[in-house]
Order: C-alpha cells, then structure tokens, then sequence
C-alpha cells in the first residue's frame, strides 16, 4: 500500500494546492494557515475545518503548535513580483517568505515546495533562499527550481509559475517535474467548459441564498462552483463593445466610436484588454478580475460577456461540487489566486513518487 504523507500548505487560500494533492490520493493535510477569512472558511468547507488556522503565518508560528509533516507546500504572496503593479522588491509582502524559511525549520519536512510567479526566481529575495539554502537557515535542503507552464500539466490554462522544489540533504534532491504534453495536446478552453451553459440570462447575477459561519464570522455560502454560473450588470456601451468583438478578437477590433479615449491614443500593446478567448486554445492567466473584461482576454469565446465563476473555476481545474465561501469579490479573489488542481496535482505526484524511491 502506498505510503500517505502529511503535508501542510502555507498561505493555502481556498485550497488549490491541497486539492491538487488529494487527488493524488498520496496525502492526508494535517496543517493549514490563510489569513483571509473566507478563504480560510472556503479551505474549511472543502478540507475540514480542525487544521485550518484563519490567521497570519507569523501569529501561527508565534504560537508554537506547528504540525509534523513530511511535505511543506505554499505560494506567499506575489503581488510584490509580479509583472503588474510597481514590482518593488522592498513590498513588505514578499518578506512572508522569510516566514516560510522560519516554518520549515520548526517542521523541518523531508521536501518543501513553493509556488510563485515566474518573476520570483529573478528576484533578490530569492537570492537570499538560495544563500540560506547554502550556509544559512535551509542549509538542511538543497533547491531546485524552474519556470513552468500549467498547461504542460493538464490545465487549461497558459500560466507561467515558478516552482522551488526543496529536498531534505539526507535525501537525494527533487528534480522539477518535466512537462507531460506537447503544445499541440494542451487541455483547450473548449475541453475545460464542456458541458457549462453558454447562455447566462442577464438577471442571473446574485449569489443564490445561504450563509455559513467559520470561525466566528458570518457570510455567505457554501455554494458549488456549479452554482456560480452568474453574470454582472453591463453598461449600453459595454455590451456595444462585446457585440464587436469577433472570435479571437480585441479592442482593436472595435470602431473608434466604441473605443476609450486611453484607446485611441496607445494603438499598440495590451493585446489582451477586452479580448476573447478562443475555444481551441487553453486560456489566459485567471486572474483575481477575471469578470472585467477591460482587465484582460476574458469574454466567452461566443457570448457577449465576460467569463462566470463557474467558468473561472472550471479553468483552474476545480470541481463542479467544490464549495465556495464569500461574497462575488472574495470567492473571484480566492479563484484568481489559486495554483490550478491539475499543475498541483502533477507536481504532488512527482514528488510522492520521487520519495517512494528512496524511503
């Protein structure tokens, strides 16, 4: 019988890492921290409720009551390397990774794994893992990292990540996972939405009715990712502008008469903005504004609105039955934010592979 690992995931949002790894059927979670509620709450609906802890990795530490485990997961936060925003490597968020150095040497797993944007192996900070991982607080690991894209991995989607694989020196070191498919066999958006109703009425664009409590704070919930099948209220001209738009298309199919001010006068660039995805291609990034099209290629491929929840969800390889906590915002953020099942799925299963060899 195959051996079953405890793992525990840091700034595990609503859970895409630990779903991943469930799939697998190779890892039992015994540890969970995410500082958000409903995220936390969504991670409690889906994983159990006793592990969670809703608040920061630092309070958690402070407390002392950390887990045995044999794997250590998490992605902290990235917004502070990213390609949006102002890429400061001063933000104070990526400091939460000094964080996960101080939770390893309290666990002090057999393998850790990060997961960050691809821009995260250029940066300073990572340069200080990589020196900790030499002389310093991880000297007990040695790395390995690369850059890869999910839908080498099953997913539907063409998201670059960084992944760090960490392996305990009494072990020989975890390779990052090889991609599994050729470009020509990528999961399409098509594959991803079989099945999901192409029609949204226009109406359709509450919540449905329910509330849950975790953790002492009320709000709204659970619903199944297939109950989020819901739209957004659109201006005249918003719904101009899509009725434009053909298959593939972008802003710059629009007439200048649909178009932005800001549109007019930058005519390169921003390819994305207001585009459609195609239905025989993965997806973009989903991103946490997946529902504003003006934010990126997130209309339906044949539908004059942007992508649901449902559909968001669908992309990140999450479960019609998969359960959501929050409002529209907070469950779009915990959806954006999430690693894809399947890219989880794959690494989690590298790695239980690579320990049945040597264990």
């Amino acid at each position: 019988m195959p051996k079953i690992f405890r793992v525990v995931d840091l700034f595990a949002g609503c859970g895409g890492l630990t779903e991943g790894l469930r799939k697998t059927e190779r890892y039992t979670p015994v540890g969970a921290v995410e500082i958000d509620p409903a995220a936390a709450a969504t991670y409690a609906e889906n994983f159990g409720s006793e592990h969670i802890r809703p608040r920061g990795i630092a309070e958690w530490l402070d407390e002392g009551h950390v887990p045995d485990a044999d794997v250590v997961v998490g992605g902290p936060p990235c917004q502070g390397f990213s390609n949006l925003g102002k890429r400061l490597d001063d933000d104070p968020r990526n400091e939460l990774w000094r964080e996960y150095w101080r939770a390893l040497t309290m666990i002090k797993p057999m393998v850790f794994v990060v997961e960050n944007v691809d821009r995260f192996l250029r940066s300073h900070q990572y340069q200080q893992m990589r020196a900790a991982a030499g002389s310093g607080a991880l000297r007990d690991y040695e790395l390995r990292e690369d850059v890869v894209v999910a839908a080498a991995f099953g997913s539907s989607q063409v998201r670059r990540r960084a992944i760090v694989i960490g392996t305990h020196r009494d072990l020989k070191p975890i390779d990052i996972p090889v991609s599994r498919l050729n470009r020509e066999n990528w999961r399409t958006v098509a594959e991803a939405l079989a099945g999901v109703p192409h029609a949204v009425p226009r109406d359709q664009q509450k919540l449905p009715p329910g509330s849950v409590t975790y953790f002492g704070k009320s709000m709204p919930g659970p619903f199944t990712s297939r109950s989020l099948h819901i739209t957004r209220h659109y201006e005249g001209i918003s719904l101009e502008r899509f009725k434009e738009i053909p298959a593939g298309g972008n802003r710059f199919n629009l007439p200048d008469r649909l178009k932005s001010p800001c549109w007019l006068k930058h005519t390169t660039g921003a390819m994305d903005v207001m585009g459609r995805l195609r239905w025989n291609r993965p997806s973009v990034t989903i991103r946490t504004e997946f529902f504003k099209p003006e934010k990126g290629r997130y209309l339906h491929p044949s539908e004059d609105r942007a992508l649901t929840h449902y559909e968001a969800a669908r992309l990140q390889g999450f479960d019609d039955e998969f359960k959501w906590c929050g409002n529209k915002l907070q469950i779009a953020r915990q959806i954006g934010n999430a690693v894809p099942v399947e890219l989880a799925m794959a690494i989690g299963q590298h790695v239980a592979d690579a320990l049945d060899e040597q264990i």
